[in-house]
Order: structure tokens, then C-alpha cells, then sequence
């Protein structure tokens, strides 16, 4: 029987690359720069990497990567004189990577054309990826879970990566129904040394009662999400004073308040598996005193601030680091809710299998979208998100794990569109990402509604 991590795999193909990554890693103690996607599970990651070579004594520099940007990972190849560890991105760009003088190492759970057969590569480039050996990387391991499994392959001690690695799952939206496949096996293997303890409660988060409901964005209850004065008058109905500190909340009155919610979720048809995402037990950091969901909202709402640096500098232990990922966190969940509320009294535009909207803030946009996808718009087909980029268009598409069942791949939707004009993407069967030309739009909309309409049987794309 299998000891340390590798007693967690299934496929002998698993510990392989994660051993060949670990000897290139340990044969090099020179300076690394880790390069990650600055999203909350690409921070994530990047977290428990860099925790994991300063326990190694390593010097490491780390810089992430804004979106699909294949010229940025050349710049920075180019211009990186050691070593590079590249998280939550990469995959699709395994060519780049033979011409660097030093080794390369790839940790990424993304789609990448001709998955799970990568190409052959050269000694001095690792490439780690679940779909190599038979685990999803879609919802059963993201980049987080990935990297903390990799530390752990590095040394048993880098369990202590716990956080990051599930607040990375939650950012990944992966905790949905609860983890499952590996992602379950790490979370056990953290319960039971005491990393994290599971506990019921409300997905509610704020100081107030009043507020946790109001600045709720995951779920987004219609007509209460982004309206205060509507919440207190929801509560007193219930006998639940608004302003009642969120710690003080009874037992009792939580379970009231949690049925109350549920049934208006029900009433605005949300999907079952989003409305169970309020009751679903959460996961007490006892180190951080702080619930997982919290972290990565942490995380991720300073990389979409553009300041994904302090995410990780909090994991690093960086007392200031707090004070600031919560106003990132803030002004994130404010600039999620003006958009939803926005969505709920307008709407969105739609064509025969897809709909889209625009969005003002292009950090933001694929959080706005999948939590609009989740809570308020047709559950039967794909939404897209168009943000502006420095002379280009960017492009989140976001469907359902329902949809997927159904034959919706918006990986292969979002690569084939975007090349066909002139752009690039790529991503998961569920949740993908593409760059396009500034005016290339419509042509864009025209052939992933095509494509889409080719994937879903007409009952789901109507």
C-alpha cells in the first residue's frame, strides 16, 4: 500500500508527475518565479507554493497573469534568468515552454488541446495536470487542491496549505454539492489532522443579520440582495431584528431565517444544487479563526482588485495584508451586486442558445456572470460576459453543471470561437475564458451560439 501522498491517487500516472516535478523543484534551490492566474483559486495556489518554498529556504518572486495572454507568458519566460513554477494557467501553452534555458514546472487543471494525452516534453519541463490521469479537473481537483497536493509531494509538513487549498476549491465554485472525487480525500486528510473542522450554518456573511442578507451576492435572493431597506422589513416578519449582530443570531432563528431564504430561492427557480449552497456546511479554519468562504472571498476580491499580491501576502502572514483583502473584499462584493441588481430589473440579451451581457468592470465580470447564471437568468442556456481590455475584448462564459450533463463544453465553444476570430480561449467544460479583437463581437456571439446550439439538445438551448 502506497505512504505519504501518494496513497491519495488512484492512477500510478498521478505520483509520476508529481515526482518529476518534485525532483526538478529540489534540484534547483535557486530563485523561482511563480507565475499564476490572479483569480481567488490562481492566488490560492500561488499561496501554498510560495509558503512551500519558504519552508524550503528558496528566494521566490511571483507574478500573475490577468487572462488568456499566451505573449505575456512569452515576455516573462524571456525575461526570467532561473527557474519558473507556473499555477492555474499554462496548459494550453506547452510549446512555450522547451525554449527556456531552466526548468519549468506546470501546475494547471484546465483543458489543453489533445487532453489527457500531453505532448512530449523535455527533461527539464514537469507538467501536472489531473486530466492526465483520470481526475476531472473541472470539479474533482482545481489549481489550489493541486498545488497543495504538490507542497505535500515536496514535504508532509505543507498539510499546514490546507486554507489555501480549499479556499481555492471554493473560489473554483468546486464545493458545490460538496467536494467530491480527490478534492474530498484532501479535505479529510485536513479534517483529520485538524486543519479544518466542517460545521452546519448559513452561508450569510456580515456583522449584522441585516447585512449578511443585504450584501449576500452567493446565493442572490431576489428583491432582498442589494436592498437594505427591503431586508428589515423581510426580517421583521420573521421576528429578527436587522441590526442583531450576525454572531448573535440564534439557532433558532437561523434555521428560520435559512428556511424564509430557501423558499424565496425556490420561489425565483433557482437551480436546487445553488439554492442548497445556503445550508451547506461550511469548513472553520481553526488557525485563522475564520470560515473558508471568507478567505477566498479574501483572495479572490484582491485579485480582482488588481491587487492579488495581498491575497497572497496574506497567506505569508502579513498582519496589514487583513485590514486591506477586507476592503478589497468590500468594494468586490459592491461592484458584484449594482451589476446583479442591474441584471435583475433589465435583463439580459439573448440569441436561439446563448444570452450575454456587457459589464464595466473587467476583473469582476466572470464572478458576475456565473453568480447571474446561478440566480437569475435562463438556466437553460450558456451566459457570456464582455468586458474591455487594452484594445480587446474579454470573454467569460459560464454554464451549469446541469448544462454540461447535457453535452455543453464551453472549453471547446470559447477556443473555437475565439480562434475563428482572430483571438484565443480555453478553460473548463463548465466555465471558460477568451480574448478577442476589440470589433469582433458579433461575429463571435454568431459562431458560439452556433456552436452551442450543436451541443445542447433543442429542449436545453430553447
Amino acid at each position: 500500500m502506497p505512504s505519504g501522498p501518494e496513497r491519495l491517487l488512484d492512477e500510478p500516472a498521478g505520483p509520476v508527475e508529481f515526482h518529476r516535478a518534485r525532483s526538478l523543484v529540489l534540484a534547483h534551490p535557486g530563485r523561482w518565479r511563480v507565475i499564476y492566474h490572479y483569480d481567488g483559486d490562481g492566488i490560492a495556489a500561488a499561496s501554498s507554493a510560495l509558503r512551500a518554498f519558504r519552508r524550503l529556504g528558496y528566494p521566490v518572486q511571483a507574478t500573475p497573469l490577468l487572462a488568456v495572454e499566451r505573449p505575456r507568458m512569452v515576455d516573462l519566460l524571456s525575461a526570467t534568468a532561473g527557474p519558473v513554477l507556473v499555477v492555474d494557467t499554462g496548459a494550453s501553452w506547452l510549446d512555450a515552454y522547451a525554449n527556456h534555458a531552466h526548468p519549468v514546472v506546470i501546475l494547471d487543471h484546465h483543458k489543453y488541446p489533445g487532453a489527457p494525452h500531453p505532448p512530449e516534453l523535455p527533461k527539464h519541463v514537469a507538467f501536472v495536470n489531473p486530466l492526465n490521469w483520470g481526475v476531472d479537473g473541472m470539479d474533482e481537483l482545481c489549481a489550489a487542491t493541486l498545488t497543495w497536493l504538490f507542497t505535500v509531494f515536496l514535504d508532509e509538513a505543507n498539510w499546514d496549505n490546507a486554507p489555501w487549498g480549499l479556499s481555492g476549491a471554493i473560489a473554483d465554485r468546486q464545493h458545490q454539492n460538496g467536494f467530491h472525487g480527490l478534492n474530498a480525500r484532501l479535505v479529510a486528510e485536513a479534517e483529520a489532522r485538524g486543519l479544518v473542522k466542517r460545521r452546519p450554518r448559513l452561508a450569510l456573511f456580515g456583522t449584522t443579520v441585516g447585512e449578511a442578507v443585504a450584501r449576500s451576492i452567493d446565493p442572490f435572493v431576489r428583491g432582498l440582495s442589494g436592498r437594505p431597506a427591503a431586508v428589515k422589513t423581510f426580517l421583521e416578519g420573521l421576528g429578527i431584528e436587522a441590526a442583531l449582530p450576525r454572531s448573535e443570531l440564534s439557532e433558532p432563528d437561523e434555521r428560520k431565517l435559512g428556511q424564509a431564504l430557501l423558499g424565496r430561492l425556490v420561489h425565483q427557480k433557482v437551480r436546487p444544487e445553488f439554492a442548497a449552497l445556503l445550508t451547506q456546511d461550511g469548513y472553520l479554519l481553526p488557525g485563522l479563526k475564520v470560515d473558508a468562504q471568507e478567505l477566498s472571498n479574501w483572495q479572490n476580491a484582491s485579485g480582482r482588485a488588481g491587487e492579488p499580491s495581498v491575497g497572497i501576502a496574506l497567506a505569508l502572514g502579513d498582519r496589514a495584508a487583513l485590514a486591506r483583502a477586507r476592503e478589497h473584499e468590500e468594494a468586490w462584493r459592491s461592484g458584484i451586486l449594482a451589476t446583479l441588481v442591474r441584471l435583475e430589473e433589465k435583463g439580459v440579451n439573448s440569441l436561439s442558445a446563448i444570452q450575454w451581457f456587457e459589464s464595466e468592470e473587467s476583473t469582476l465580470a466572470g464572478t458576475q456572470a456565473g453568480l447571474a447564471m446561478n440566480y437569475l437568468v435562463d438556466p437553460n442556456r450558456p451566459l457570456f460576459v464582455f468586458s474591455k481590455g487594452e484594445g480587446v475584448l474579454k470573454i467569460s462564459g459560464r454554464g451549469t453543471l446541469y448544462l454540461v450533463g447535457r453535452g455543453l463544453d464551453l472549453s471547446q465553444v470559447l477556443r473555437t470561437a475565439a480562434a475563428k476570430v482572430g483571438g484565443e480561449g480555453g478553460g473548463h467544460r463548465v466555465a471558460a475564458g477568451a480574448t478577442i479583437p476589440a470589433g469582433a463581437r458579433d461575429e463571435f456571439l454568431s459562431e458560439a451560439d452556433r456552436l452551442v446550439a450543436g451541443q445542447l439538445p433543442q429542449e436545453a438551448a430553447a
